[in-house]
């Protein structure tokens, strides 16, 4: 069985890299500094179905994510990290950097008002964050287990 991205990530985000263990999307949501991990795991739907390996190394996805945002979308205020899987089963994290006053605050971002696409911006605004992103320092990932 090999990996293949649900067809509803795939319809609202937009690829930017990939990590040892995910694939890194943009969200394709203007209103909010929004990155998606979807580990290349066939078959996972949540953390549990992931080894130790794999939950340390999604977990160093995670902070290399956020700490994305905070570089590219300064300034982020408070990182929402979630993993519902409530719709989209495949197992994926959604990182979120927020503002306050943003489109949602306080609240959450799901189900907030209407999506903003980042229209012809995507394709620059995805290269950028794959330069940013491969910019980012190793040692936010962990060494051999």
């Amino acid at each position: 069985m090999s990996f293949t991205l649900d067809p509803r990530l795939e319809a609202d985000s937009v690829f930017i890299a990939d990590g040892p263990l995910s694939q890194l999307r943009l969200m394709d949501d203007a209103r909010f500094p929004w990155l998606v991990l979807v580990p290349r795991v066939p078959g996972a739907t949540e953390w549990i179905d992931l080894d130790g390996a794999s939950q340390r190394l999604l977990l160093a996805e995670i902070n290399q994510a956020g700490a994305l945002l905070r570089v590219h979308f300064a300034p982020v205020e408070k990182l929402n990290i979630g993993a519902l899987g409530n719709i989209v089963r495949q197992l994926h994290v959604h990182v979120v950097g927020r503002r306050e006053g943003d489109a949602a605050w306080p609240g959450p971002v799901w189900g907030a008002g209407t999506r903003r696409t980042y229209g012809a911006d995507t394709p620059d605004l995805a290269a950028q964050l794959a330069r940013a992103f491969d910019d980012l320092p190793g040692a936010l990932l962990p060494g051999p287990c």
